[in-house]
């Protein structure tokens, strides 16, 4: 499997890791050069696509050399190559930076924006237009909201102060604040906690839902606004399960507006966009004591959810 590497030889392009796979112990080598090795295992390039990426001295060796299509198969080899998309599609909306020093810095993304590349994006993730806008190879994020969430989301500049950064989130010490839109129920009683056991759908690996259990998520809900059938909540997750925040409006009858998978799939990940209806979810705050300095750390998101028409 595809893994990225801690190897100072091999640095990023256009703001692209490298990949990395490894080549079997097997001898004899049922390949007798790495350009067969590369098109079986990474089967999704072809042949050709591979030779001319070798060409073009993006596959490398584990001391940065770059690999021509010629070179032989080597067991136990380490090599690196860097992902790239045909006709990836482009998220018309730009990203902002509220904060930056030595250590820190803090990104406004906007909605349709996933964290790092994976899937259908690689140049349209957050990670990759700040490393090239910014030129900042060492950038990485501490923590990740969904790719159909807009808001805040923190980076650490500095590889040796990543691990207590992120220690933050494993350890529950940040204090997070979202903000939704989603129907009003006049009938409800607010501020509410909400707490349940959330485990991923055995039908749908995209999809999350309750279940019986001991409880693994908690947010509070309080409501903040009202527009017609609609209301503004604020959120506060005391836990960080996925898609947390969206299972628990819509366990409680109230699904955010936008949501193309809850309370029923509207479209596939895979499908295009509506980016005229976007969730109703926004990363508004965070605040946390920084590990290195320190400081206490507040920030907030300048975007703003529109009411649904």
């Amino acid at each position: 499997m595809a893994r990225r590497p801690k190897n100072p030889h091999i640095p990023s392009r256009h703001g692209v890791s490298a990949s990395c796979v490894a080549t079997p112990h097997d001898k004899p080598a049922p390949w007798p050069l790495l350009l067969d090795f590369l098109a079986q295992r990474l089967g999704a390039v072809d042949r050709d696509a591979w030779a001319q990426r070798m060409a073009r001295g993006e596959v490398l060796d584990d001391a940065g050399q770059a690999l021509p299509p010629g070179a032989a198969f080597e067991p136990g080899a380490r090599i690196y190559y860097y992902r790239e998309l045909d006709n990836e599609p482009e998220v018309p909306f730009e990203e902002t930076v509220v904060f930056r020093d030595a250590h820190l810095l803090v990104a406004d993304k906007p909605h349709f924006l996933p964290v790092t590349p994976g899937g259908r994006y690689v140049q349209q993730s957050l990670l990759v237009r700040l490393k090239r806008k910014l030129g900042i190879d060492t950038l990485s994020p501490i923590h990740r909201i969904d790719r159909e969430t807009a808001g805040l989301v923190v980076f650490s500049l500095r590889p040796q102060d990543r691990a207590a950064y992120q220690a933050l989130f494993r350890d529950r010490v940040v204090h997070k604040v979202y903000e939704a839109i989603a129907p009003h129920d006049p009938s409800a009683r607010w501020p509410l906690v909400r707490r349940s056991r959330i485990v991923e759908e055995h039908s749908a690996f995209f999809r999350m839902g309750e279940t019986e259990g001991e409880p693994n998520s908690e947010t509070r809900i309080e409501l903040l606004q009202t527009q017609g059938g609609w209301a503004r909540y604020r959120l506060e997750p005391l836990t960080g399960k996925r898609h947390q925040l969206r299972v628990h409006l819509n366990a409680l009858g109230l699904p955010i507006a936008g949501d193309q998978f809850y309370p029923r799939v509207l479209r596939g990940p895979d499908e295009a966009e509506d980016y005229a209806n976007p969730l109703r979810l926004l990363a508004r705050e965070i605040a946390f004591t920084d590990p290195v300095t320190g400081e206490a750390r507040a920030f907030q998101s300048q975007r703003a959810l529109e009411w649904p028409v």
